[in-house]
């Protein structure tokens, strides 16, 4: 499967980073920390940038992404019991930005959660 060793030292980063710090922080506390795992790995990793959202040459949007790995790979980061389908927004970003993967990563109160959206390229 393309981009799963990216994925999984993503994924080994946030795990670093749930053993060390557990359950009950902000998303930003999260977000800081995850950005030190992902450079200690050799990874570029940009924070809160902003999307562009587009609908036939005009702009119709705009959000901002938690994280972005390698320019490839957008990061949800969430610190909630459980995801739930309204954390879900990847499909959503990975339109808006052509990038081919999301991971939404849930620093839950008993483990971290993790949800793996890939673009449909039809």
């Amino acid at each position: 499967m393309e981009y799963q060793g990216l994925t999984e030292k993503i994924i080994g980063c946030a795990y670093r980073v749930y053993n060390k710090m557990g359950f009950g922080f902000f998303e930003s506390v999260y977000e800081k920390c995850m950005l030190i795992e992902l450079g200690k790995e050799g990874l570029s990793a940009e924070a809160q940038k902003p999307i562009t959202v587009y609908y036939e040459n005009e702009i119709v949007g705009e959000f901002i992404a938690d994280i972005i790995v390698e320019d490839t790979i957008i990061l949800e980061l969430k610190s909630v019991k459980r995801i739930v389908q309204a954390h879900e927004v990847l499909v959503n970003y990975l339109v808006a930005t052509g990038k081919p993967v999301g991971l939404v990563l849930n620093f839950g109160e008993r483990k971290v959660e993790i949800k793996r959206k890939v673009k449909d390229l039809k």
